[in-house]
């Protein structure tokens, strides 16, 4: 299927576009393997129906797609024409392609029950079931695979490499390709200069070293896209009209980017507006980076156990492809690559095993380029074998032969045993030549013993013993598993580097009797038993015994006893089976293999083998004569030189894990794979941010592989993370991926490596972070390797000087409260207790009483006294627990999180004085600072006071507010007069003078039109969260019946500050030492809905009946009498008022609903408010302060405090002395002596119904302290359906009076005006 853009719309840079084009070109078709069978393979139907990625190429269509505008045809399929088809053989023409590949090693094998052999393969050509090309060497030897010590396998190839040559035909597009990779170069160089641009960032570079940097980036991305793209040769390639449109557009696009990034070399003023155009570059040059006719086949590597096709990877062919110029050659053509295989119908899940880790060298190019691929092999000699097999089977009468007449293949054939190869039927290819004789070559996977990798063995044999009927047990002998003959117990000596743990000891953890035996009829018979029976004549036992290894060079090695035949001999039972290099007594077939060398005369020649054979009866041939068969050589890249390196990896901690265990948590350990080297960490017990500390030494790593290119490539380490499971396999975490840093000289010892963070991936998302590091020593006779690292027990330690600097530090954690917790195992979660934990140190919160009650925490201070890093990039995650406190002693997990980012929480701890560090900012203040008490009395004018007013300015609260009732019916009535009401003060404030009359001339305060919710209006607010967040808790593993893994919210904060080196000093004083009361409190909420603008339509006539619906608790109101019908902007001017319990009922939610006649009322959309976060929130979001402070008329106060008292109530939280007032016009806050002529001006005003001045100094000092003013905000509307799309806004505000501070002002009229008559 074509996945590529064929047409162009054009730009906004008055570039044209064209029409969808394609072709004549080929496109390649991909599914199932070729030996797909619907029977047998059923998972792979889909791969054939362009579900999931091809595996398999499976054919290729020539296509030609033009679009003309007019007419439709008359016939919708016609025959091509004649002409048409002659065009089309211009587009058909075929070169002469090779590609190479060299394997240097096959690490984390998961298939094990057969030999393993790797096919390379481009279109049909190397594919082993294509029978009508011509046949070339696609395929490495067959090898059996070797443990690596944990828990992969891996294949021991030594020093000779395999390797693979495929020859094939395609039509020339290096044209194409070469500017495909030229556009990927400069892609990734776009993004490795914003990634240098944003560590510059990071790092507060002076200004003078970015500006430089960013003009040698700009100078490079201009000298970059100013090359040329390859253009096709009329004598070489054959283009198309889109190969020219798409070179157009190219073109153009890339003289754009240069244009602007000339101008921006020259403009720029910022180091973010460099770094926004790079990443506009990078976008756009991806985009580029796609070429719709790529007729070039991808490459594509299987890996096959037996006849078993196990695991494949697909590499595009412009990757891997050569070309003279060097910038147009593929990115990993030519160089050490490392390959993940996949299984068949799966993407690379870091939920499953790694079928096969392949690092390898591909190179693909014109056959007449093959010599450059053999110049740049530096580092080995490539030899060439000729091989066959002889095979043999044993028959009891005659014992080995090849004339058995059920062997079932020749005697002289192939690993397969497909074809008939006797040595003298090979005859030397055209320009080649043979040197030497035949020679016998073993498998080199017989040199392993049964223990290689393995660091502890479990030797075992068993104990057989005999009997005739009517007499008792003996005839005492010794067998392995398999029955065969085995020395006796006390004759086996640990072999050479082992030394035994324990002595021998009788197996009783099987199902035996309780001396261990176990009983048959007959050995060979097997069905063995516990239970000993009359007819029974032959019993076993097993003897056990645990041997250690402590010389890892004498790993697997075998001594002369165990060494495999001289003569080269693998048994096996069938053929088709594994073999092994022992004759047990159930073997009936053996095979050697042997090698003759050839070298080359005519470079560039193929090596393809022609043998000629003498048909006879024997081979099932009527015809007397010659038959000629095609065969192909084995290719190696012999590496002579034998290196040694060392790694070591640092492996310090993880964080954010997932939960492996329904208990919410993990018992997580890392296991490193490096080569064919595997270790794995210790086990941390419970908990998803496990601290291993803990280095794992790979020494005496033994490759093929010089320093020099080691340190240009190294190879990858795979770190794979696992829950422990004290019964069954370990679960999978996730998987992550690093390069060693590599130390050659003794300049390089001395640098100390950084940990770093490395992303754990699983299940196609992120699975948390591993904190590590890697160093790769090469070990030479010459240099020293630094000193090993201390040792805790058997483990060693990571190094000081890579391990994290520690601080002692205080953490004080504010553990306020739970909400919305689900029933955990059918029960609510009524009692529950937190517990925080960082490294190795753990905080837990007293138990909650009862959450249906109070879900606020008594005593919800915690404090921590740690040793955490200095720098923020390792500190370790805060993780977070939340049992239930259950009957029985029962204490269930339900809920967990895992807080990594702590740098928000960091803060300077207080002076021990106790002062504050509170800062007021009164910038823009005419007057001067003024730090003494001095005070200039103003005179201060109330010529609009009226006396029943003045009279009240006197009194306290209770006092201003019974006036302000009785003189409420009054002032409305005059408010009418003047045709003055609340919507005057809203279209003054958004601008609207048509609506709101005289409003502004007469004085009248305006207030605050936010365009986005309250929290989000100022930056400083920050969603209210100052005093404590919402943290989302999670089951940790998700149980079946649950939809989500959110299961509640935690209610916390915290505060982090260093302490004193020295215990013996003082503490300093805790930040949450002035918290609110954390009883349920009692408020009157006053929700006024203002309008909705711009609402989502809902009716078939493109409009919306829309009302208000307010929840609260189980609170319910509406307006649906009072529906708004056909509009999308409705004014509802309606106030909802109610009294809440607050935090009993904490979310207030308001939608907006389309009613409906018939059926039921469609939601349009809804928003939520925490309305405990305003209430505790420093800022004051429960009532927005206004700019005067007026007792009656159309801004009346509506607080429940005076504007003194909240200005008292602040300082008291903020630890401040109490403001001190000098008469009416003054007063000292801090060390700020301020006036009322600071702030007003004018000393006449306009403004009615003023109140006292030293109230209305004490509000204009709040209004400067970062409070919520009064407001109207516009809330976005969300639809559950579709969460992610803006239904539209809702204007609104909220204010919540808590009783305990006294009875409320009157509510704000706010009913929509009424057309007059």
């Amino acid at each position: 299927m074509l996945h590529a853009t064929v047409s162009s719309p054009g730009d906004e840079y008055g570039k044209c576009g064209f029409l969808p084009m394609f072709g004549p070109c080929y496109v390649n078709l991909y599914g199932s393997p070729r030996e797909f069978s619907a029977i047998v393979s059923e998972e792979y139907e889909k791969l054939n129906l362009g579900v999931g990625e091809g595996c398999s190429y499976r054919g290729r269509v020539l296509i030609e797609l033009s679009t003309q505008l007019g007419e439709l045809p008359s016939e919708p399929v016609q025959d091509i024409p004649s002409d048409d088809i002659l065009r089309m053989e211009s587009y058909m023409r075929r070169r002469k392609y090779r590609l190479h590949a060299a394997f240097l090693s096959a690490t984390m094998v998961d298939a094990i029950d057969a030999p393993v052999e790797f096919e390379i393969s481009i279109g049909n050509y190397g594919n082993k079931l294509d029978e009508n090309l011509t046949p070339c060497s696609s395929t490495t030897q067959p090898t059996n695979a070797v443990f690596d010590g944990l828990s992969y396998h891996f294949l021991p190839w030594t020093n000779l490499k395999p390797c693979v040559v495929v020859d094939s035909q395609w039509e020339d597009i290096s044209f194409r390709l070469e500017s495909l990779n030229m556009l990927n170069k400069l892609a990734d160089k776009l993004g490795q200069y914003t990634k240098e641009l944003k560590a510059g960032v990071k790092e507060k570079l002076p200004k003078e070293s970015m500006a430089s940097m960013a003009i040698r980036i700009l100078d490079e991305v201009i000298s970059l896209a100013s090359r040329p793209l390859p253009e096709a040769i009329p004598s070489r390639h054959r283009a198309n009209l889109l190969d020219t449109n798409v070179a157009k557009m190219r073109q153009d696009q890339i003289a754009h980017i240069i244009e602007s990034a000339t101008l921006l070399r020259e403009t720029a003023t910022s180091l973010e507006d460099v770094i926004s155009e790079m990443e506009e570059y990078g976008a756009l040059i991806k985009h580029l980076a796609i070429e719709p006719q790529n007729s070039m086949p991808d490459v594509i590597i299987w890996m096959i156990s037996g006849n078993r096709r196990i695991a494949y990877c697909r590499i595009p062919a412009h990757e891997v492809l050569h070309s003279e110029t060097e910038e147009r050659c593929g990115a990993q053509c030519g160089t050490v690559q490392t390959l993940y295989l996949k299984y068949p119908g799966k993407s690379f899940d870091s939920s499953l095993p790694v079928p096969c880790q392949l690092r390898l060298k591909i190179w693909l190019g014109l056959a007449q380029y093959d010599q450059q691929w053999h110049e740049a092999q530096t580092d080995g000699e490539w030899v060439v074998f000729a091989e066959t097999y002889e095979n043999q089977m044993y028959l009891p009468a005659v014992g080995w032969t090849q004339k058995a007449p059920t062997m079932g293949r020749s005697k002289w054939s192939d690993s397969s045993g497909k074809l008939k190869l006797p040595k003298e039927s090979f005859m030397e290819p055209q320009g080649w030549r043979f040197v030497g004789d035949w020679y016998i070559s073993p498998e080199i996977s017989m040199s392993f013993d049964r223990d290689a990798g393995h660091r502890k063995f479990l030797e075992d044999v068993f104990e057989h013993e005999n009997r005739i009927p009517g007499v008792g047990w003996g005839m005492t002998s010794w067998a392995d598993m398999r029955g065969d003959s085995f020395t006796s117990r006390d004759e086996i000596v640990a072999s050479e580097g082992w030394e035994w743990e324990d002595v021998w000891q009788v197996d009783l953890n099987r199902a035996v009797d309780e001396d261990g035996w176990e009983y048959a009829v007959e050995s060979s018979m097997g069905g063995y038993g516990a239970v000993e029976k009359r007819y029974h004549l032959c019993r076993r036992r097993r003897w056990v015994r645990s041997r250690t290894l402590t010389n890892p060079e004498m790993a697997g090695k075998k001594d002369e006893e165990h060494l495999p035949d001289s003569s080269g001999w693998e048994y096996a039972v069938f053929f088709n089976t594994k073999f092994h290099h022992k004759n047990r007594h159930t073997d009936i077939v053996r095979r050697r293999r042997w090698h003759r060398k050839m070298i080359a005369q005519q470079p560039g020649t193929s090596p393809v083998f022609i043998n000629k054979l003498k048909a006879s009866s024997e081979d099932s041939s009527d015809d007397e004569g010659e038959v000629q068969t095609l065969s192909t050589p084995r290719m190696f890249l012999s590496l002579p030189e034998v290196y040694k390196y060392e790694l070591r990896a640092y492996m310090y901690q993880a964080r954010d894990l997932n939960a492996g265990d329904k208990s919410g948590t993990s018992d997580p350990y890392a296991q490193v794979s490096f080569l064919n080297y595997s270790q794995a960490t210790e086990q941390v017990k419970k908990t998803l941010s496990p601290t291993w500390d803990q280095t794992l030494l790979f020494d005496k790593i033994v490759c093929h592989e010089s320093p020099a290119v080691i340190a240009v490539n190294p190879p990858e380490i795979v770190i794979e993370i696992f829950d422990y499971n004290k019964f069954g396999k370990p679960d999978m975490l996730g998987r992550a991926f690093a390069k060693p840093k590599v130390k050659i000289t003794a300049d390089d010892y001395q640098e100390n490596a950084c940990l770093e963070w490395y992303t754990i991936s699983h299940d196609g998302g992120e699975g948390g972070e591993l904190l590590a590091a890697f160093e790769l020593f090469a070990v030479s006779d010459n240099v020293t390797l630094p000193f090993q690292p201390e040792k805790h027990g058997a483990l060693y330690n990571v190094p000081s000087g890579i391990r994290p600097v520690l601080k002692r530090t205080g953490i004080e954690i504010l553990c306020w409260g739970v909400r919305s917790m689900k029933n955990f195992q059918l029960s609510a979660v009524t009692s529950p207790v937190v517990e925080f934990s960082i490294g190795s140190y753990i905080a837990k919160s007293e138990v909650m009483v009862n959450t249906k009650k109070n879900p606020n925490f008594p005593k919800p201070v915690l404090f921590l006294d740690v040793l955490i890093p200095i720098e923020e990039h390792y500190t370790p995650p805060m993780n977070i627990r939340v049992k239930d406190h259950r009957q029985f002693g029962r204490h269930p997990l339900v809920g967990c999180l895992s807080v990594g980012k702590l740098e928000k929480y960091r803060c300077d701890c207080l002076p021990l004085t106790g002062e504050s560090t509170f800062e007021f900012d009164f910038t823009g203040l005419d007057a001067t600072d003024r730090n003494s008490e001095h005070v200039v009395d103003f005179e201060v004018v109330e010529e609009y006071v009226e006396s029943g007013e003045a009279s009240a300015l006197n009194n306290d609260k209770k006092a201003i507010s019974r006036s302000s009732l009785s003189s409420k019916q009054g002032d409305t009535t005059q408010e009418q007069a003047e045709d003055i009401d609340w919507w005057s003060k809203y279209y003054a404030s958004c601008g609207e003078t048509s609506r709101y009359g005289d409003y502004l001339e007469k004085g009248y305060d305006t207030l605050e039109i936010y365009d986005t919710e309250l929290e989000k209006a100022n930056d400083f607010f920050n969603g209210f969260t100052d005093f404590c967040d919402t943290f989302l808790l999670k089951r940790g593993r998700s149980l079946d019946e649950e939809e989500s893994d959110i299961v509640g919210e935690l209610k916390a904060s915290f505060k982090i500050y260093p302490l004193p080196d020295d215990p013996k000093e003082h503490m300093p004083p805790q930040h949450f030492s002035t918290l609110p009361s954390s009883d349920p409190e009692e408020c009157i909420v006053r929700v006024y809905i203002i309008a909705a603008n711009d609402l989502q339509p809902k009716d078939s006539s493109g409009l919306a009946d829309p009302y208000i619906v307010v929840k609260i608790g189980q609170q319910r109101f509406d307006t649906m009498d009072n529906y708004k019908p056909n509009t999308l902007n409705p004014i509802f001017g309606h106030l909802f008022e109610f009294t809440a319990n607050i935090p009993l009922e904490t979310e207030l939610k308001i939608k907006v609903v389309d009613y409906d006649i018939i059926g039921s009322d469609d939601l349009i959309g809804e928003t939520i408010i925490d309305l405990e976060n305003r209430i505790l929130t420093k800022h004051r979001a429960t009532c927005g302060l206004p700019a005067n402070y007026c007792l009656t008329g159309p801004n009346q106060w509506r607080n429940a405090l005076t504007p003194k008292e909240i200005l008292v109530n602040f300082c008291q939280q903020n630890n401040i002395a109490e403001p001190i007032y000098y008469g009416k016009t003054g007063l000292k806050i801090g060390h700020r002596v301020l006036n009322i002529g600071d702030f007003e001006k004018h000393t006449s005003s306009k403004q009615r119904y003023l109140g006292e001045t030293d109230q209305r100094l004490a509000l204009h000092v709040l209004r400067r302290l970062q409070l919520v003013h009064e407001h109207v905000e516009s809330r976005s509307l969300y639809n559950p359906i579709q969460p992610d799309i803006q239904q539209g806004c809702l204007q609104m505000w909220v204010d919540i009076f808590p009783k305990s501070l006294g009875p409320p002002g009157p509510p704000v009229d706010i009913t929509a005006r009424q057309p007059k008559k």
